[in-house]
């Protein structure tokens, strides 16, 4: 099976529709061990051997829509019969490429190179009755030729820059401008050329603009625009052209020298400027930017008073190295130089007369200055404790005026241990110092003129205290010192230490001040000691305190001495004497502040008990001293709404109006049984009085029961012309009271009428 392509000319030099599909497809491995074997019998059926050689086809882009459907080639197969068909698969197949029944190979549509410059697909052969496959697939590739139809363009906003006076040749930028047709011919290819700018400038082919002088001068002129063609098809007349703008911008190098605006500068400065003062601007001209300015300042005389800095703006910056005193110096005079390494100076363009020195001349103002003290900050010492000489030394100032005022001294601080003369300015201690409270007083002594509003100034005093041998050895790690029930004979129990508040304490020395006939100490001569168990045996169950009393004396001059008390306590232990229990110890004896605690407490609880049995003393007294004929218990229960003669049956109410004639009954003298009440008009008023009498009764007797309740009885129906209806008034004689005249009183009396009727009669009831 043999397939071919053809080739044909439509133009010379032009192929018109190239068909070469000549790509070697492999052969069945069946078909190849056919051809390998020997020469049979004429009988079999020889096949050709099938070389497969497959070249692309070629197409135009941009077909005339009159020629189309073109053909583009051909495919032959020594299969091919009548009873097959060609068939084409892949990208573009049966669309826009076709291939009839003969195997003519059409392209139906106007292809573009720009968007897809090959098409791959594959040729089959198919038997039209079966629709079985004859034979295997094979590809080719269909090339769109370019044509020149795309114009050259450029990136937007094209820009570049070179520094001024840049030798010729330079490199400015470099253009890229891109051709959307094939760049591997012509049509692709571009060229390009300066429209303008060809005295200072050049573009080679690969868009590299170069300048061609080396008098480039950004302060002549910082920018160039220029117009730039890019055309394809070179060095042919015909084809496709762009234009573009580019900027070139010149950039500044320092090649100015930097020259003082004016060659005189005055200033006046007051005397008590501070230092770094700013005094005044020395102002500088250069022609180049900013940042590629760099002037330096020379000060000719007086440079260790005066200092010239740089500011933001590359000028000089006049400032104050050293105080000023007019009493001194009332001006000065000198000369300042500005200098500038530049990387190529053009001191022709400046002209002649650049101002590189200036002078410069400084006023002193006079002006009324504060106290100066001999020292910012003064130092002083003195031992701690008692003092012999509170004397600690002085402090001197003056007054740097003219005038001359004399000075006098102060400390404002109230809190300050240290007084001073306020005339001679000697420091003296106001009272004893303790380093161990305060190492170190700082303070502040004023120094103020001896005039009215007269200034101050202020200078730093510092007064270390010195150490002294005063405070007596502390014991420690006490804490850490137990004995096990497994201790034996000769076990170090603990390690103690010594603590001293003073600085320089010396070695410690430790030994026992009262002997121990179970514990001995041995002193480690390292500032600890050793606590040794003499004799076993200990117990939890049956341990007291064991108390050392241990001295220890310290190094200092003169040495001091304290006896410390360190108590043991018995613990059971874990190996390595890991303590897991200790044992409370039996207190044999209570602290002083303890037992006056214990005291307080019971002599506050006896003088509380004890007044309370005389409280409840004195009320039982009271309570005998009443007569025994007051019974108004039950008469202070009494229901105050008004109970009525139904009331009667649980109180014997008769003894008031007995009491009306009872001799006891004297108004005023003393508490009686009860006030006299008789029934109307015998008794009348007596229990208004008996009221009074018991309410000053229960006024002036604080164990009292008070009467309030009588008042309900007291005026019940009084100067009525029905007299009182009220059970207090019955009387205990038995006799019967009339009440037929409430019959005649109308129908709101009606129901008492027949409560009280004839056939009502009420008596008088007693205990």
């Amino acid at each position: 099976m043999k397939l071919s392509a053809w080739r044909q000319m439509t133009e010379p030099g032009c192929w018109a529709g190239i068909l070469v599909v000549l790509c070697t497809l492999s052969m069945g491995a069946d078909v190849q061990q056919a051809l390998k074997t020997p020469s049979m019998p004429s009988t079999v059926l020889q096949r050709h051997k099938r070389d497969w050689k497959w070249d692309k086809l070629y197409v135009h882009e941009e077909a005339p829509s009159y020629k189309l459907p073109e053909k583009i080639g051909k495919l032959e197969n020594t299969l091919f019969s009548e009873f097959t068909r060609y068939n084409l698969s892949g990208e573009g197949a049966n669309g826009i490429f076709s291939v009839n029944d003969n195997g003519d190979i059409f392209v139906n549509a106007k292809l573009d190179r720009e968007k897809k410059s090959t098409y791959k697909l594959s040729a089959s052969i198919i038997n039209i009755k079966n629709r079985k496959l004859m034979d295997k697939d094979d590809t080719f590739v269909i090339v769109v030729m370019d044509l020149n139809d795309n114009s050259p363009v450029f990136p937007p906003d094209l820009s570049g820059s070179i520094s001024e006076s840049s030798i010729a040749g330079s490199i400015v930028m470099r253009v890229n401008a891109t051709d959307a047709d094939d760049p591997t011919t012509q049509n692709g290819m571009i060229e390009y050329r300066l429209l303008n700018g060809t005295d200072l400038f050049n573009i080679n082919h690969k868009g590299e603009i170069i300048t061609l002088r080396s008098d480039l001068d950004r302060e002549k002129q910082s920018q160039y625009i220029i117009a730039i063609q890019a055309k394809d098809m070179p060095s042919v007349s015909a084809g496709n052209s762009a234009t573009t703008i580019v900027t070139i911008n010149i950039n500044d190098i320092n090649d100015n020298i930097a020259a003082f605006k004016k060659g005189k500068y005055h200033f006046n400065v007051k005397e008590d400027s501070e230092i770094g003062f700013k005094i005044g601007i020395l102002e500088v001209e250069d022609k180049d930017e900013i940042q590629n300015k760099d002037p330096t300042f020379n000060i000719q005389h007086y440079a260790e008073m005066f200092e010239i800095k740089r500011s933001n703006e590359k000028d000089g910056i006049l400032s104050l190295k050293v105080p000023l005193d007019y009493e001194k110096v009332k001006s000065y005079t000198f000369s300042v130089n500005v200098d500038e390494h530049t990387v190529s100076a053009k001191t022709d363009n400046q002209g002649p007369n650049l101002q590189k020195r200036a002078e410069v001349s400084i006023n002193v103002i006079d002006v009324d200055e504060p106290p100066v003290f001999s020292q910012t900050e003064y130092m002083f010492s003195i031992y701690e404790g008692p003092f012999k000489n509170p004397r600690i030394g002085a402090v001197s100032a003056r007054d740097p005026d003219s005038i001359g005022y004399k000075i006098r001294y102060s400390i404002e601080d109230p809190n300050c241990p240290v007084a001073v003369d306020p005339v001679q300015g000697h420091l003296s201690l106001k009272w004893q110092l303790d380093r161990e409270q305060e190492s170190l007083h700082t303070f502040q002594v004023t120094a103020h003129e001896d005039k009215p509003n007269g200034l101050k100034s202020y200078a730093m005093v510092k007064l270390k205290v010195l150490d002294i041998n005063d405070n007596e050895p502390e014991l420690i790690n006490g804490t850490y010192v137990y004995v096990c029930e497994t201790d034996t004979p000769g076990t170090v129990i603990g390690t103690i230490g010594a603590y001293d508040k003073d600085e320089n304490s010396g070695r410690f020395r430790f030994a026992l001040a009262k002997k121990s006939s179970n514990f001995s100490l041995q002193d480690n001569q390292d500032n600890t000691s050793s606590i040794i168990l003499r004799q076993g045996g200990f117990s939890t169950e049956h341990s007291v305190e064991h108390v050392l009393e241990i001295q220890i004396t310290d190094g200092g001059t003169p040495e001091m001495k304290s006896i410390n008390l360190l108590p043991i306590k018995v613990c059971k232990c874990q190996p390595e004497r890991r303590m897991e229990y200790c044992m409370a110890y039996a207190q044999t004896g209570m602290s002083v502040s303890a037992l006056l605690a214990i005291l307080l407490c019971i002599v506050t609880i006896l003088v509380i008990v004890i007044l309370i049995v005389l409280r409840r003393r004195y009320q039982n007294d009271v309570l005998v001293t009443k007569s025994s004929g007051e019974i108004h218990e039950q008469l202070v229960s009494y229901d105050e709404e008004g109970g009525g003669e139904m009331d009667t049956n649980g109180y014997d109410v008769s003894i008031l109006t007995s009491a009306c004639h009872d001799s006891s009954f004297r108004p005023g003298v003393g508490p009686s049984i009860y006030a006299i009440v008789k029934k109307p008009p015998a008794c009348k008023g007596d229990m208004a009085m008996m009221i009074e009498v018991k309410k000053d009764e229960a006024d002036h007797d604080r164990d009292g029961i008070p009467y309030d309740t009588l008042h309900i009885y007291g005026y019940e129906g009084s100067e009525s012309l029905a007299g009182s209806l009220s059970s207090l008034d019955s009387s205990s004689s038995g006799s019967n009271l009339d009440y037929d005249f409430l019959n005649e009183w109308g129908p709101r009396f009606r129901t008492l009428a027949q409560l009280y009727g004839v056939d009502g009669s009420d008596t008088d009831s007693s205990y």
